[in-house]
């Protein structure tokens, strides 16, 4: 792996609190990602499933993580169990996890080679009265594919009939959501990597360029500071491409005058980070461009005040509503009759900012957290609105990522990326 090794400790602590959530007698399982197929004999890059990842720090293919602290031996209470190794993979693969490495990654004392897996989960069948299974229930989840984590829970059912089956899904949904000192340094190093991006890319952006080229000035930085890459695919939208939010192709010339809504940032030690800026490919704003920058840039401050310990996110969503709501009327986007006629299943606002204010962040980009409950210290939220104007030709957003604190106001990750619309002219044009 490209980044520094992780000290194990916070996998030992991850286990920990799953494991005390865990019905009595119950074993727990989660399963590696596939390496997905694209044609013939190639495949696409690897990427764990998060769950093991934060449970052990495996981060290899084809490795399963069985928890079962109810054991009649101590031996069987945390097993990895992982491809074997051998000279014949090294030499054409590269190294993998020997036992010895993996008890140093993970904390983890017994490791079996993963033949041996359902030999050993025959008998420990035979003590337990439960299995969790890790289904994926996050509220964005759309799964066309089977899993490997699918294919082994067709398999166990059909196995073991008669055990009780619980859910490993609500617990992590919580766990994860509430970061660790050492997660938020992981991700504090993937919003330092962002920035390093971001600030290359300023000087370097001029009319005619392609928004591929500056994908390209992204990526070269990211990697060259140990992060495999995007945290997620990259936005890079010049003009009227910003008001398709989700705009991915990156294969259009930025001209003079226009503005471009980059939504980029990077990953680290498989932690994301989640930018976005809105900068002119001129190097300088436009008068009305300024106005609704900065309509953003106060909707985003008044709504990161917001994110406090106790707040519920629907409720923070209608708020942060008003607050833009204010703000398209003093621009004339909307006038008085758009809002006291506004249906409130679709409020005035949503015409020209469509999608939601924040979501939990970490290991996934969209994390996870239960968003029917109230928000605690040491959640990373993004916050991040925009204002979206095809009729004008542009479309600005701002996003940061923060920490919410026990009191006060969150810590913003990304305090050191350039924002305001001076720093960023001064740095364009330097």
């Amino acid at each position: 792996m490209k980044y520094h090794p992780i000290d194990r400790q916070l996998f030992i602590k991850n286990r920990a609190k799953f494991t005390a959530q865990m019905k009595p007698n119950s074993v727990a399982i989660f399963n590696s990602n596939d390496i997905y197929p694209v044609s013939a004999d190639s495949t696409l890059p690897f990427a764990q499933h998060r769950d093991i990842f934060y449970l052990s720090g495996v981060d290899q293919e084809e490795s399963i993580l069985l928890l079962f602290p109810d054991a009649p031996y101590e031996n069987q209470r945390e097993m990895l169990f992982l491809k074997e190794t051998s000279e014949h993979i090294a030499i054409w693969e590269g190294e993998k996890l020997t036992k010895e490495r993996a008890f140093e990654v993970s904390g983890i004392k017994t490791v079996h080679w993963l033949q041996d897996f359902e030999k050993v989960l025959f008998e420990l069948m035979t003590y337990s009265d439960t299995i969790y299974i890790n289904t994926n229930e996050h509220y964005r989840a759309t799964v066309e594919t089977e899993t490997r984590e699918a294919r082994f829970v067709k398999w166990w059912k059909e196995k073991y009939p008669a055990h009780q089956v619980a859910k490993s899904n609500p617990i992590l949904q919580r766990l994860r959501s509430v970061k660790e000192t050492e997660e938020l340094d992981l991700i504090q190093n993937a919003c330092n990597i962002t920035e390093k991006g971001f600030r290359r890319l300023l000087p370097f952006v001029k009319p005619n360029i392609m928004e591929y080229e500056i994908e390209a000035e992204l990526i070269h930085e990211f990697i060259r500071n140990r992060s495999k890459g995007f945290a997620y695919t990259p936005i890079i939208a010049s003009g009227n491409n910003a008001n398709v939010l989700h705009y991915i192709e990156n294969n259009q010339q930025c001209k003079a005058g226009d503005l471009i809504l980059l939504d980029v940032a990077a990953e680290y030690a498989n932690y994301s980070s989640d930018l976005t800026r809105t900068i002119p490919v001129s190097g300088r704003y436009s008068d009305r461009q300024k106005a609704v920058y900065n309509a953003v840039l106060r909707v985003k401050n008044e709504a990161t005040k917001m994110l406090t310990p106790g707040t519920l996110w629907k409720q923070y969503h209608l708020e942060v509503g008003k607050i833009m709501t204010s703000e398209l009327l003093g621009l004339g986007l909307l006038d008085k009759a758009d809002v006291q006629n506004e249906n409130p299943d679709w409020p005035a606002y949503k015409k020209y900012f469509m999608h939601g204010t924040s979501h939990h962040m970490g290991l996934d980009t969209h994390d996870y957290g239960k968003l029917t409950e109230p928000m605690q210290a040491n959640m990373v939220f993004t916050v991040e609105p925009g204002i979206y104007i095809p009729a004008e030709g542009f479309g600005i957003r701002l996003e940061d990522n923060v920490v919410v604190q026990e009191t006060g106001e969150p810590f913003n990750l990304m305090r050191n990326i350039p924002i305001e619309i001076e720093e960023i002219e001064a740095l364009m044009n330097s």
